[in-house]
Formats: C-alpha cells, sequence, structure tokens
C-alpha cells in the first residue's frame, strides 16, 4: 500500500512538472491517434479480445479530456480500419457494437463534435446510422472536434478522394483528359475526409509499433510522429504529456 500511494504521489509530481513544461509552448493543433494494442493488452491478462476493446473504449473519454486541457482543438482516433473488417467475423461484430457503443456516448455527453471519417458504405447500415446520429446530435457543439475514423484506410480515402473529383467533373462535361492536365494537389486535399480541416501536426501510436499503417497519409506528410511503447488501455495522463512535450521540443522545418 505504501509503495502504491507513492508511485501515485510521484506520478502527480510528474504530471505537474510536465504540464508546467507546456506553458507559453506552442501545442499541436490537431492530433491523430492510433489506438494500438487493445488485444495484446487483453492476451495479457488472459481476456477475450472483446475485453481489450472494451477497455480501450474507456480510455478514450480520458484522453480526449486531456487533449482539451491543453487545449488541442481536433483529435482523429482511430478506431476501425478497412484492414480490421477482414478479421474473425465474431470480434469484429463485438469490435463493431463497442465503437457504436462509445461514439453514441461521446455524441450523448456533448463536451465535443463528432464528426465520422471513413468510407461508410463498408460498414454495416446500423454502424453507419449511428456514426451519422452522433454528428448531427453534436453539430452544434463549439467545443473541440473528434473525428472518429471507423471504416477508414488511407489507401481507400484517396481513391474515394480522386473519384469524387471525376464524377464532380464529368458532370460538369469535362474530359477524362481535361481532369488529368489540371488535377492538383489541393483540389485532392478538398475531396479527403478531413476536407475544410488543418493536417494533424502530430500523430501518436500506442503499442510500440513504429509504423503509420495507412492512417491520415494524405495528411501526415509534415506530421511529427511519436511512438508509446504503452498498449491503448495502459496509455496514461502522462504518456500523453510526454508526447505533447515531444512535440514542442521539436523543430518544425514542413520540408523547407
Amino acid at each position: 500500500m505504501a509503495e502504491s500511494v507513492l508511485d501515485r504521489a510521484l506520478y502527480g509530481l510528474y504530471e505537474r512538472r510536465l504540464t508546467r513544461a507546456l506553458v507559453g509552448k506552442q501545442v499541436p493543433g490537431h492530433i491523430g491517434i492510433m489506438m494500438d494494442g487493445n488485444r495484446r493488452w487483453a492476451r495479457q491478462v488472459s481476456a477475450p479480445p472483446a475485453h481489450g476493446h472494451r477497455a480501450g473504449a474507456d480510455k478514450i473519454v480520458d484522453v480526449l479530456g486531456w487533449a482539451d486541457q491543453v487545449g488541442v482543438k481536433i483529435v482523429t482516433l482511430w478506431m476501425l480500419s478497412t484492414d480490421n473488417l477482414n478479421r474473425d467475423p465474431e470480434e469484429l461484430t463485438a469490435l463493431v457494437e463497442i465503437i457504436e457503443d462509445a461514439v453514441a456516448d461521446l455524441a450523448a455527453s456533448r463536451r465535443w463534435r463528432i464528426r465520422a471519417l471513413g468510407n461508410l458504405d463498408l460498414l454495416p447500415e446500423s454502424t453507419a446510422s449511428r456514426l451519422r446520429a452522433a454528428e448531427d446530435l453534436t453539430r452544434d457543439v463549439e467545443g473541440m472536434t473528434v473525428n472518429v475514423a471507423v471504416g477508414y484506410g488511407g489507401r481507400q480515402e484517396i481513391a474515394d478522394a480522386v473519384r469524387s473529383i471525376l464524377v464532380k467533373r464529368a458532370e460538369a462535361g469535362e474530359s477524362l483528359e481535361d481532369v488529368a492536365r489540371t488535377l492538383t494537389v489541393e483540389e485532392i486535399t478538398e475531396h479527403v475526409y478531413t476536407r475544410g480541416q488543418p493536417d494533424p501536426e502530430l500523430v501518436i501510436r500506442t503499442s510500440g509499433e513504429q509504423r503509420i499503417g495507412g492512417f491520415l497519409l494524405w495528411q501526415s506528410v509534415h506530421s511529427e510522429f511519436y511512438f508509446c511503447e504503452a498498449y491503448w488501455p495502459d496509455f496514461r495522463r502522462v504518456d500523453f504529456l510526454r508526447a505533447i512535450r515531444d512535440y514542442t521540443t521539436r523543430e518544425r522545418r514542413l520540408g523547407r
């Protein structure tokens, strides 16, 4: 018990130190988070994958609160990838239900504005409907924006963006040759899922994996990346503050 109390006291001191280190610093306005490690966390406690996914869902509100406290304006949470759709049907069904409930709870709190990112046509209609309902319920909320990336894949996003451009310009009577000659980076940016939002300055991935796995491929060209060893359910406020502090110490050259 004494050690536990001491640990909490030390963590409290460290959290306050990290918080003070951010005073006057430019924190990222948009953070992307790859919430990785739920299944491995569950295996550590000899539990089924759904147990890890529920624990991961329970962590979301805490992390969003931490982001809100330091002044972040947009958080993008990668909750379900297009690759995840190929998982075992039993696990996938449980995961989708957990995601539906987690997003519904976020919307019901009306603390943040919810925006669904991904190809909703790839999802069960009930899931797509609940995501749209979450968007509608929070459309007038003026707080931090939370992008929930469900049925999301970076390659899928770029393909969808180009497809929408081709359809739009074909409807305007333009030929394929016209589009090929005049298509710009800026036009594609206007058709990706995050259109109207700034690109993420910081992307965090938990679980120790050091790869982006297709997350925000188009938007992260100038992002800073931070890889955390903790599995997502174990992600602590000190881990989050370390990521923000690390970001503030980097020189943002933006390719220049």
